[in-house]
């Protein structure tokens, strides 16, 4: 691919992570792309056969910042479980400060599609939580707590998003329920 090509794909995603992050997913059309990235609204399909193609381009760069996130916070040394407080942390912060992009990250569309390896693009994170869960809890199935945190985390995102947390627990902070599914899933973590 010669550099206006590779300049005018990478544009087009430019112009879908400022969408998303300005307006939602609901506004990731192909020709609403292509207007901000100040192309036809055929320029897309030259780049990108299908809308699949171009939303999976775009959740990559969300993915990769999340990674980038997780490992600036998280260090080598730290114990097991601190790290992991520390991971759900960062990912949390994610989710809310970046819903759009959250939301377009985990479509099962873009995920079962297999464009641009996105599954493959999500899954070290996935395999951090487990690896970092197996060694705070090396009797349990780590894959299978790790799904049930995971699953965990993203109700806590949507619902807290939706203010529907707050409502019903009264809190103004998310980092004690972060601390409690934890507790849950890897048993307590203050010596209690």
């Amino acid at each position: 691919m010669n550099e206006p090509e590779t300049g005018l794909r990478a544009r087009l995603v430019e112009a879908g992570v400022d969408l998303v992050t300005r307006e939602g997913v609901g506004a990731l059309s192909l020709r609403e792309i292509a207007r901000r990235a100040g192309v036809s609204h055929g320029a897309p399909r030259r780049y990108f056969p299908t809308h699949l193609e171009l939303l999976s381009a775009i959740a990559r760069r969300g993915f990769a910042e999340l990674a980038d996130r997780v490992t600036a916070a998280t260090g080598e040394g730290a114990a097991p479980r601190a790290e992991l407080e520390t991971l759900v942390r960062v990912y949390l912060d994610f989710a809310l400060d970046n819903p759009g992009m959250y939301e377009l990250m985990f479509r099962h569309d873009l995920l079962e599609s297999g464009h641009l390896g996105l599954r493959d693009t999500s899954l070290p994170l996935f395999g951090r939580l487990v690896d970092l869960v197996g060694r705070v809890r090396p009797e349990a199935d780590a894959r299978l707590v790790a799904g049930a945190l995971w699953a965990n985390l993203h109700g806590i995102a949507q619902l807290w998003r939706w203010g529907s947390m707050q409502l019903a627990t009264g809190a103004d902070d998310f980092v004690p329920l972060l601390r409690s599914a934890l507790d849950a899933h890897l048993g307590r973590g203050d010596g209690r």
